[in-house]
Formats: C-alpha cells, structure tokens, sequence
C-alpha cells in the first residue's frame, strides 16, 4: 500500500451489538490488524479483476454522494470533481478488512474518502468536540447508508477518528481511554467463522422481534443492564464483575439470538457456557464473520478451542 495515503483500520464493537439500538451503551474499538486505503499503485499479486471492481464502486459512491449533495443532506461539501478525476485514473480501495465479518470494512471505505475528498472537514480540536464528535458521526451515516440502506455512522466514526469510543447515547459519543494490553491470564479473543454474512437481513429479523412484547421486555430489563454493566466493568478493570455479567449476556444472546449464531457453533458456544472457562458473545450483527470470545484463562480455554480459528485480541 502507498506510504503517502493514510490507511484507516477495521474496527471492533466490543459491547452493544442489538442492544445499542434500542440505546444500551456500547463500546467500540480499533483493531489494527485490517486495513484499508484509497491507492492507484495494487500491491504485487493483488487480482486486477479486484481493482477495477473497487474502481467501479467507487464510481457509484462518487454519484451517491453527488444526488446527497445536491439534495443538500450533507452538512459539508466534497470535492466531487477531483474525486471522478482519481477514480478515472483508476483509484480504487485496497484492503485486506474482510467483507461480511462485522469489522468495518465500508467504514473504512467512507473513512478514507471523506478524509481525502471532504472540503471543509469538520474541527474535532476546538472546544465543541462532543457537539463536533455528533455531526461528524451524522455525516458519516449518510455517507455509509448507501452500503447498508441505513447506518449509525459509529463505524465510520471510530475507523476516522482510530480511537475507543464509549457510545451512552444517541447523543453522546466520546473517547475514551482502554489498555488493552493487560499482562493477566484472561484474553479477549476471535473466532473466525469463515462465514460472510450481511447485516441487513439479521437487524430485520431482530426489529421484527422487538414488535412482540415479551422478546421487548427481554431486551429492556436483561439484555440492556448485562450490556451496560460488562462495559463499565470492562472499563473499570473490574474483572469479576465483568465476567458475571458476561455470563448472562452470553447465555442471553445463546437463548434469544439464536439465528445470529451459525448452528456449526452452538456447541462450542454451550460448552463455554457450561465450563465457565470462556464466554462468547456476537461481534457485530453475527450470522457469520467473528465471535468474540473473553476468558479469565486463556490456557484453559484454549484446551476447549481446538479445530477453531482463533486469534487474541488483548489479554486481561
């Protein structure tokens, strides 16, 4: 990738997956593993055929971004004319953020075009930075609704800005500071599912079952506090609270989510549950992509885990 260009990294939700909708907390956080940037130089070996797919994606984004400006929907303006020159001398988006896995691939599409293209980006150093935080968040929304039909903006957001952010409200969004580099036993891990999946259908499925009273409670007075209280825990470094309530946000998520979770990993999902070595929870929409994993001993947890793709994200 160019050296010249800034690449933006995939992102993580941590905590809030669903719930968040219904406004939970959430806390989301970089994860520099995957990255992207906008280039007209294709590393060595890269598919011709995936370059000129990119290119023409872009080219539709380019008229998106056109009718919304027209339309006046963007708060900003963008330099469109210098964006159509790039894409017919062949730029294209080169990343190796995996599709379908819940970690922000076209977030950092639209991270990356509106740090390049945007003419009057909005001041994230003056003293309105939470009032700032929200109105580039809302800009980014609109700019990644034409991947998904409709976007919070916070993934985006947190590729853009590459720091955590604490999610307490539609309203309120800020950094805030996570180690995750903690030298205990414990880890917060990923499973690789190797399962693409698209988040449109699962949060349809999900709105479907808010309309029924019983499934609504369930998320009001369980899935909401166990959400809430895994994020203030987790931030507190309060481990034992943390994997209490980890606990039942994982059986939660096992009983009430179940076609969130791919059937080939119920019973690794069970046996978590059931040893109390480790926990799993969705990251992202689920379907596919990654589960997240968090135990208190990696070593033993790893025991359970064999035949899996699985990577460390911190320990703790």
């Amino acid at each position: 990738m160019e050296q010249n260009e800034q690449a933006f990294h995939s992102k993580i939700l941590l905590f809030g997956e669903y719930s968040i909708i219904q406004e939970s907390m959430g806390l989301s956080v970089p994860y520099k593993n995957f990255e992207g940037q906008l280039t007209f130089s294709p590393t060595e070996n890269l598919d011709p055929n995936f370059t000129e797919k990119s290119n023409e994606h872009l080219l539709n984004f380019s008229f998106y971004l056109k009718e919304k400006l027209e339309n006046k929907e963007l708060e900003i303006d963008f330099d469109l004319i210098a964006f159509q020159k790039d894409i017919e001398n062949g730029i294209f988006f080169e990343s190796n953020i995996p599709q379908g896995f819940g970690v922000g691939s076209s977030g950092a599409l639209v991270a990356a075009v509106y740090h390049r293209y945007a003419l009057n980006k909005i001041d994230l150093e003056n003293d309105n930075i939470k009032e700032n935080i929200l109105l580039l968040k809302s800009i980014l929304a609109k700019m990644e609704s034409y991947f998904h039909g409709s976007s919070s903006g916070v993934d985006p957001l947190i590729c853009y800005l590459n720091l955590p952010l604490l999610i307490t409200s539609k309203n309120n969004i800020e950094p805030v500071k996570v180690s995750m580099k903690n030298g205990g036993k414990g880890a917060i891990f990923l499973i690789d599912t190797g399962l693409a999946r698209k988040t449109e259908p699962l949060v349809k499925y999900y709105m479907q079952r808010m309309e029924e009273g019983t499934y609504r409670e369930f998320v009001e007075k369980q899935l909401k506090p166990f959400t809430n209280n895994c994020i203030q825990a987790f931030l507190a470094g309060d481990h034992e609270t943390l994997f209490g309530y980890l606990t039942k946000l994982s059986k939660f998520q096992f009983e009430h989510f179940k076609p969130m979770i791919p059937k080939l990993f119920n019973k690794i999902w069970k046996r978590g549950l059931d040893s109390g070595e480790f926990y799993l929870k969705l990251c992202g929409a689920g379907g596919g992509g990654y589960i997240l994993g968090f135990t208190q001993n990696y070593e033993k947890a790893q025991k359970h885990l064999k035949g899996h793709k699985v990577e460390v994200l911190c320990a703790l």
